[in-house]
């Protein structure tokens, strides 16, 4: 497997009616994650999505 160097360190998390979270992507900026979360937001999808930096959990 090779590794592009790639640094991704905003996470769209996700977290369904009975309270499991789930990674739904990496991103490089926390505008482009913030975009995705916007995205979900104005379909109508009923989850709840977040924003956070990686090694910054939400407890």
């Amino acid at each position: 497997m090779s590794d592009s160097g790639a640094v991704l360190p905003w996470l769209v998390i996700r977290q369904d009616d009975n309270g499991n979270r789930y990674r739904v992507g990496r991103y490089a900026t926390r505008a482009e994650a913030q975009r995705i979360v916007d995205s979900f937001d104005n379909r109508g999808h009923k989850q709840l999505y977040w924003v956070e930096r990686i090694g910054q959990s939400v407890q």
